[in-house]
């Protein structure tokens, strides 16, 4: 019995080879995407400490932890050279006690920060946390830089000691 060149088995075994060639070409390549998607991330995060607004002004620095975010908080600054902002916008200290009055009324009951510069003077500080406080907030919080000195006293290099007007 002789075989033709169409013979039925051997068409089969043509065709399987054909099949398993496209379906090579039927994988999706998932590197363009990976690819895309790191160079997405690394320009969010170039991007995002860029985009954080307010007043600048450098934050003394504490060791205390980062608070929860929370949507919109009210913030005010000083400068070091005394000057106030509520959010972004310049406000003197005369004008403050009312607008925050008129905050505190319409229904404001989240907390307030304070972001002082270090170098702000100590008086103005206690000033405006004073007018808010008065305005109605209750809750009224400071806003400093982490990584900075304990907040416990060290011992110094030549060991504790004691002196006359030092307390037990």
């Amino acid at each position: 019995m002789a075989l033709s060149v169409h013979d039925a088995f051997s068409a089969g075994r043509r065709n399987r080879r054909r099949r398993s060639r496209r379906s090579n070409l039927s994988e999706i390549n998932v590197t363009p995407l990976v690819d895309v998607m790191l160079v997405l991330l690394i320009i969010f995060m170039i991007s995002a400490p860029l985009l954080t607004a307010g007043v600048p002004v450098q934050l003394p620095k504490t060791e205390a932890g980062a608070l929860s975010n929370q949507n919109q908080p009210l913030t005010v600054t000083i400068r070091e050279d005394g000057s106030i902002y509520v959010q972004s916008e310049l406000t003197p200290f005369a004008d403050l006690g009312p607008k925050m009055r008129a905050v505190s009324s319409a229904g404001y009951d989240k907390p307030v920060y304070v972001r002082a510069d270090g170098k702000a003077p100590y008086a103005i500080v206690a000033q405006v946390m004073a007018s808010l406080s008065t305005s109605g907030f209750s809750q009224i919080g400071l806003i400093t830089d982490t990584g900075g000195p304990s907040s416990g006293a060290k011992a110094p290099a030549g060991g504790p000691r004691s002196g006359p007007g030092d307390l037990p």
